[in-house]
């Protein structure tokens, strides 16, 4: 895991703070969308399949703001649709940062030219760029050519301006262990990303192609063949290694979808990020409220397949912070 060292230890006073006061659910990290509006159509997902009013809305700063300070969560996720479309994102990046978040930007790159002289870099804020495979694969991926050129160059600027800058990599059933080990490669080795996050596709209910997503199995089959020689402890993941040993099939978990909950335009959705079953007027009404319990895999049919990062990372990190042995290993990038 190659989360900085100040980041880590931040993280993981707060998590030991929230236990020490008995709380058992607890924010670590909050998916904010302020806006599902997207300057690509992606076939997989499911977030601009919105009425074109709903497409047209953007949360204002201070709402943004406002459940940030609510939940509590250290870390925040700015996603959508594509943020940079947000005509207030620069000044709420930066009153996030004041607040010291760390703050993500999830972003397909493509207005980052036009954007990046409102930001400055910091240790609380990065890129989180959306790559999903290399030229081919990605502009198949995000339905349109000469995308991946454009978001390489944005990166290399990013970088340019000393920005730190994460990826983030959605696999699916058209993805052999060779396209997984070349696109990590290149992220590691030439584009030199400071971190890179992988996931399964989730089945959107409502994403346009239906017929790619990963089933269990075969997500476990990839990611072992594909970790396999070592190439785990070469790749520089924002991830836990029991993670990773989570995808390979090698540990198995329990969904806790309350750790990283999801505010949009709508309110605080139920359960998170990937599925809507709902909106709390509140987080606390989220958190007390929604049966937790009848949501991840073995429980609900629409999660059978689901092992995205956004439920299932929060339960590895909590796993590993209560051994020493797995903390060790997190350490040491195992």
């Amino acid at each position: 895991m190659s989360m900085p060292v100040r980041q880590a230890l931040r993280i993981g006073g707060y998590i030991l703070g929230q236990r020490v006061r008995g709380r058992a659910k607890f924010p670590l990290l909050l998916e904010l969308e302020p806006l599902f509006a997207c300057n690509l159509k992606c076939a997989g997902c499911g977030k601009i399949q919105h009425p074109a009013d709903v497409l047209k809305r953007r949360m204002p700063v201070e709402q943004a703001v406002a459940a940030v300070e609510e939940c509590g969560a250290p870390m925040v996720s700015i996603a959508g649709g594509e943020p940079l479309m947000h005509p207030e994102i620069g000044e709420m990046v930066r009153r996030l940062v004041a607040m010291k978040r760390y703050v993500f930007l999830c972003t397909n790159a493509l207005l980052i030219p036009k954007k990046i002289d409102q930001f400055e870099p910091s240790p609380y804020f990065a890129w989180t760029v959306h790559i999903d495979g290399l030229r081919e694969r990605h502009d198949a991926s995000v339905c349109k050519e000469g995308v991946f050129d454009q978001v390489v160059e944005a990166v290399r600027e990013c970088r340019r301006r000393g920005f730190r800058v994460t990826t983030n990599t959605t696999f699916f059933n058209t993805d052999s262990p060779q396209t997984v080990i070349d696109v990590l490669d290149y992220l590691n080795d030439d584009l030199r990303v400071d971190e890179m996050m992988i996931s399964p596709g989730y089945a959107y209910e409502k994403a346009p192609d239906q017929e790619h997503f990963l089933g269990v199995q075969e997500t476990r089959a990839l990611f072992r063949k594909a970790f396999s020689g070592g190439n785990r402890r070469r790749w520089r993941f924002n991830h836990t290694p029991l993670f990773l040993d989570f995808l390979e099939g090698r540990a198995d978990f329990a969904c806790t979808a309350w750790a990283i909950p999801s505010y949009s335009l709508f309110g605080w959705q139920r359960p998170c990020y990937l599925m809507a079953d709902g909106y709390a007027a509140s987080y606390r009404e989220l958190v007390e409220d929604t049966d937790w319990d009848s949501y991840g895999r073995g429980r609900d049919p629409r999660c059978a397949n689901c092992m995205a990062h956004c439920g299932y990372e929060p339960t590895a990190v909590f796993a590993t912070l209560s051994s020493l042995k797995e903390s060790l290993r997190a350490i040491r990038g195992g």
